[in-house]
């Protein structure tokens, strides 16, 4: 390594930072969450640096730089765009052997800011050594989403009982397992639910068990002693005592694994997938997204498409049950939010009626991120004010046919499970009154590098759907703002074209001759279909070669 890593103590200790301006501002911002005592030496001092240091221990000096004032510092930071005045600081810090900082300067540095992940008092530092604090500040952005904050709060229950923990387990073994299982473990998921005051309850128990196992367990060491062989088997018995004995019941998290991309997911969905022991995934579950679970943990399918059940819903629930009732932290990943159209709540109520302790973790459901992936605002002051989601399909597979409460024109309509009963969907809306001109987008893969965007009206949308073929999941969003999609529309443009060629076919160059007799449809129609492939082709050429590809082997 380069530089050799190491954390300064400085709470109330004096910091010397010469410069007032926004560099300034960004170092004392830092220092200041240490507790350090800052000294600013500037002739001038931006307001927010003043703001921030208002408290009385830090010190603001309107003057130009004079090496008297590195009296007493700790470390120095030099940080003025006066590249002669740098090179003084440093010469005058390092006559003084006091550490310093030039910012922006690395041959200057006797020490380097990291980019830092704050769990305090964990604390995690980030260098490139100065050669790319970009690429550093990014790698702390990813530790970011892998840490949660209850990290920092766990820290400060253990250094509480760490005396404690020292006195009552008295080997470093015994001891580092016991901390083992409890950050692993109940105490760890009690603090990241927020339950402090039970985490320290149950952290106390745990150590009163493993203690009073320990002293049981020394009363038995004459015993013991009398075979050799089982003196060599239980000689680090307690460390490791309370391993033995039943299984205490685990614990179920219901995980709202999102529309599919996997940088929506949440952090807490992210974390505890990274410790379940067993996974039951369902069908709207990307691969990228389980493939972020633990490596080593169970993955079982357990997925539902609309007439294909791999199992059903009770027996998902007698799966959770009996998993956890076998002390294994289980993971329920459900595609978009359980409790939209997910039944995570029927889950829930079985995993209550037994016992089993639960979590719940939302997720971004499809219908936000197919309209934010499309473009299409859900709600929008000029053309909606209300949003409306509607599963196709009620219980037992029963098409959902409430058409009557869906003619709003200021509601935008999602229907969860639509595109199979798109026909049905269509005729029925304007049926009960809905104008067969109302804007409907069909969605397909959202999020997902393949994302496809259909737009059309509730009278020709079928037609469309029927040259496009857009493969499932997909969702339906119909309302005055899916017009927006064709300005708004930002992600897989490329595929956007694929649409819009379709949009154009009635109006190419080809279409121009078609007869109107009997024989003539025939070959209009031949014609039609050479005018639509040529339109596709022409636009996809101009995409990527993979869409290409696809057009020709599909």
């Amino acid at each position: 390594m380069n530089t050799f890593p190491l954390f300064f103590k400085l709470d109330n200790r004096k910091v010397l930072i010469v410069g007032g301006g926004d560099v300034a501002l960004r170092k004392a911002d830092l220092l200041s969450r240490a507790g350090a005592a800052i000294t600013i030496v500037a002739p001038s001092i931006c307001d927010e640096l003043h703001a921030l240091l208002s408290n009385e221990k830090h010190t603001l000096i309107y003057e130009n730089y004079n090496k008297k004032y590195m009296q007493g510092a700790r470390v120095i930071i030099a940080g003025t765009d006066d590249e002669a005045l740098n090179h003084q600081i440093h010469a005058d810090a390092t006559a003084l052997n006091i550490p310093v900082n030039v910012v922006d300067t690395p041959h200057l540095c006797d020490f380097i800011f990291p980019a830092i992940v704050d769990r305090n008092p964990i604390v995690i530092g980030i260098s490139s050594n100065g050669k790319a604090p970009v690429l550093a500040r990014l790698l702390r952005a990813r530790l970011e989403t892998l840490i949660p904050q209850g990290y920092g709060k766990l820290a400060k229950l253990a250094g509480e009982f760490r005396s404690e923990v020292k006195n009552k387990i008295p080997t470093l073994t015994g001891r580092r397992q016991f901390w083992e299982r409890a950050f692993e473990g109940k105490v760890s998921e009690l603090i990241f639910a927020g339950n402090e005051t039970e985490a320290t309850a149950q952290l106390q128990k745990d150590l009163a068990e493993t203690a009073t196992k320990i002293a049981n367990q020394h009363s038995d060491d004459t015993e013991v002693a009398t075979n050799s062989a089982a003196n060599l088997d239980n000689q680090d018995t307690d460390s490791d005592i309370s391993n033995k004995g039943e299984n205490p019941v685990g614990e179920v998290y219901i995980v709202g694994a999102g529309p599919g991309d996997p940088e929506l997911l949440t952090f807490k969905a992210l974390r505890l997938m990274q410790q379940a022991d067993i996974v039951f995934y369902d069908a709207l579950v990307s691969p990228q997204v389980l493939d972020l679970c633990r490596r080593d943990a169970d993955k079982v399918f357990v997925g539902k498409k609309r007439s294909n059940h791999a199992v059903a819903q009770l027996g998902i629930n007698e799966l959770l049950i009996n998993e956890a009732k076998k002390g294994r932290r289980v993971v329920r990943l459900k595609g978009g939010d359980p409790f939209i159209f997910g039944r995570g709540g029927e889950e829930i109520e079985s995993l209550r009626a037994h016992g089993v302790p639960y979590q719940v973790v939302p997720g971004i459901t499809a219908a936000n991120a197919a309209a934010s992936y499309a473009g299409i605002p859900l709600t929008h002051r000029d053309h909606s004010q209300s949003v409306r989601f509607v599963t196709g399909f009620l219980k037992a597979g029963v098409p959902n046919e409430k058409f009557e409460n869906l003619l709003d024109t200021n509601e935008t309509v999602v229907f969860y499970m639509g595109l199979h009963s798109l026909e049905r969907l269509t005729e029925g809306l304007i049926e009960a009154g809905r104008s067969s001109e109302t804007p409907i987008a069909i969605v397909s893969n959202a999020s997902m590098p393949n994302q496809q965007v259909l737009t059309g009206t509730l009278a020709s949308i079928v037609e469309r759907q029927e040259q496009a073929q857009l493969p499932t999941p997909a969702l339906l969003i119909m309302g005055n703002v899916v017009a927006l999609h064709h300005d708004l529309a930002w992600y897989n443009l490329h595929l956007q074209h694929h649409e819009q060629s379709l949009a154009n076919t009635e109006s190419n160059w080809l279409r121009g001759g078609t007869a109107t007799t009997p024989k003539g449809q025939a070959k209009g129609q031949a014609v039609d279909q050479q005018a639509h492939a040529l339109s596709m082709i022409a636009t996809l050429s101009e995409a990527k070669e993979d869409s290409l590809e696809q057009l020709v082997i599909g």
